[in-house]
């Protein structure tokens, strides 16, 4: 990939100073490992921004299912399951 951007930014020097001791100790570039940082950046920001909508369109299905009948209350499926575990819980006895 070509490269046409410069980035600039200001750090302490103190930062900058270890920054580059690193790099060096590991044999690249300051721009590679930085690039490397921004890439991960992305693609971390992306997966995150695609969860989120992954999460409010499930919501909203949920939502939707719960406004048409077809849910259940938190007290009936906490009784459901209780009465499931009784269940396993005696059987596992016998």
């Amino acid at each position: 990939m070509q490269k046409e951007a410069v980035f600039t930014m200001k750090l302490e020097s103190e930062l900058r100073e270890d920054f580059m001791a690193e790099a060096a100790a590991v044999h690249r570039s300051a721009s590679q490992i930085v690039r490397e940082m921004m890439r991960e950046f992305v693609v971390k920001q992306q997966e995150a921004r695609e969860y989120d909508e992954f999460l409010r369109l499930k919501v909203e299905a949920a939502r939707q299912s719960m406004k048409a009948g077809k849910g259940s209350s938190s007290d009936d499926v906490e009784a459901r399951f209780a009465a499931r575990r009784a269940e396993l819980s005696n059987a596992g006895k016998k």
